[in-house]
């Protein structure tokens, strides 16, 4: 035994299985420890190589922030656990049946949404968010870094802590040789979601919570190695992205990386398909309002059941990206700008006003077709992530051909809808405006769309990941019944 574990430690991992066959139960335990002891070996190698693992005074600051707040919410959790029978809603059919909509059985510290004001960072509106944050010299829009400090410690950062924060997101932001051979490996013509949903699992490979949980770090430690790779992954991300527009849509070569600019401008910096500094600013917008929704949907929610099972960040973040390349989740985006382009060819050059899109939208819902970006699983108001995207339009891109149908649409739909009663919210969401807006600024390739939300999702759910850490969460795992049963318990209310 003791020959096979020093020749695995050494060279590949072969033959070790022929030896564990024919051991007794107890000795097969002590191989798979031993076993684990040797990869965690090559593990804690990547980590002491890694050039991050050196806390600097901003990530010192980060924790202690984390940890006092971490504190007053394990005695919140504590207090509430004493009264764990308490009731706090009832379980219809409609609920289990319909997608568990309404039933509150998370706990998600980072956002909140709420039906009439839409989410809220840390109990801050986006109207606020945007208002509060720190903004890059001479900008208007939010830094998405500093909402990402802000969901992590539940404060708005002053401008020295987030100059302080991009820099060391900045000093994470290397990508290793085996993420770009990865890469390189798969057909240009491979879905870009695809491709960054196999980038994060390339990159698992260097994860500093799996080594020190390997390791065996204490359940105290959890949050913090867990927030090692959620500052790396968030680091790392937008490179990442940035190489997969460059080879599947452009030449394969992407323009250099930029510390001297933000976390959001360097990322749009490295698209290379605009200079002008109102795509950096949209940019930095558009990843500041996607950057959580609390953590229900599905991205976030299989994030962190993925999490729960003490899967590191890695793991959990590319099945919450296989989530979000659902059509029904990231991909509305680009079906509402589908939608927006095909009217504009309809229109055949004419002016899109209110009246004229009135009538084009009676003809499409008496065709039995649906009107995409208008009406949301939860909101029942217009979201506030389309009115700032609004209010940017209006300010930057007044005379776009396109801007004009999303604004005469903004006008005529919702009481359209709202006569019709064809959707509890006759409201234009993000997603009626958000492609308007890159389509104006050259990203046009829609299949991409989804990977610059991915990004700015990364905020969000790294986040909730750390949080859920904190809090020492459990893992998670709901009842499901068959259909008959639920008839069953049905019958007896």
């Amino acid at each position: 035994l003791a020959q096979a574990i020093l020749a695995w430690s050494s060279g590949p991992v072969p033959e070790l299985y022929l030896s564990c066959q024919q051991l007794p139960a107890i000795k097969m335990e002590r191989v798979a420890r031993i076993v684990g002891h040797v990869n965690a070996e090559a593990r804690a190698q990547a980590l002491n190589a890694s050039p991050c693992l050196a806390a600097s005074p901003i990530l010192a600051e980060l924790k202690g922030k984390i940890a006092a707040l971490g504190k007053e919410k394990l005695a919140l959790k504590a207090e509430l656990l004493k009264n764990g029978e308490a009731k706090i809603q009832d379980v219809t059919v409609d609920m289990c049946i319909n997608g568990a909509r309404s039933v509150k059985a998370m706990v998600t510290e980072t956002s909140d949404l709420d039906a009439q004001t839409g989410i809220s960072y840390r109990g801050k509106s986006l109207y606020e968010c945007n208002k509060e944050l720190p903004k890059a010299p001479g900008g208007e829009s939010a830094l998405p870094e500093a909402s990402f400090w802000l969901l992590l410690t539940g404060e708005v950062p002053t401008q020295a802590q987030t100059k302080a924060f991009t820099e060391e997101l900045h000093r994470r932001s290397a990508v290793p040789a085996n993420v770009w051979a990865t890469l390189d490996s798969l057909p240009l013509d491979t879905h870009p979601m695809t491709q960054l949903s196999i980038a994060m699992l390339a990159l698992q490979k260097d994860s500093k919570f799996a080594g020190k949980y390997d390791e065996g770090m204490k359940k105290g430690e959890y949050w913090e190695y867990g927030l090692e790779d959620a500052l790396d992954l968030v680091a790392k991300i937008p490179v990442v992205a940035a190489k997969i527009y460059r080879r599947t849509f452009k030449d394969g070569v992407m323009p250099a990386y930029n510390s001297n600019l933000d976390w959001a401008a360097n990322y749009a910096n490295m698209l290379g398909i605009n200079s002008d500094e109102s795509f950096k600013e949209v940019t930095r917008l558009y990843l500041m309002l996607h950057a959580d929704h609390e953590g229900g949907n599905v991205s976030a929610h299989t994030c962190h059941l993925v999490g729960s099972a003490l899967s590191d960040p890695y793991y959990a973040w590319a099945a919450g990206l296989c989530g979000l390349a659902g059509p029904l989740h990231g991909l509305a985006n680009q079906e509402c700008l589908g939608w927006l382009l095909q009217v504009q060819k309809d229109l055949a050059g004419q002016e899109p006003t209110p009246e004229v899109i009135t009538a084009y939208v009676e003809k499409t819902l008496a065709e039995g077709r649906v009107i995409p970006g208008f009406g949301h699983a939860v909101l029942r108001n217009t979201d506030p992530r389309y009115m700032l995207e609004r209010e940017f339009a209006l300010k930057n891109t007044p005379n776009d051909p396109l801007f004009k149908l999303v604004d005469a649409c903004y006008q005529a739909i919702p009481p359209l809808l709202e006569k019709k009663g064809k959707v509890k919210n006759p409201f234009p969401n993000v997603d009626a405006h958000s492609g308007q807006l890159m389509f104006f600024y050259g990203l046009k390739e829609q299949n991409y769309y989804t990977v610059v939300f991915a990004v700015s999702r990364a905020l969000g759910v790294m986040a909730q990941y750390v949080w859920s850490r904190v809090l020492n969460l459990p893992i998670e795992r709901p009842k499901s019944v068959p259909l008959d049963v639920l008839a069953k318990l049905a019958a007896k209310k």
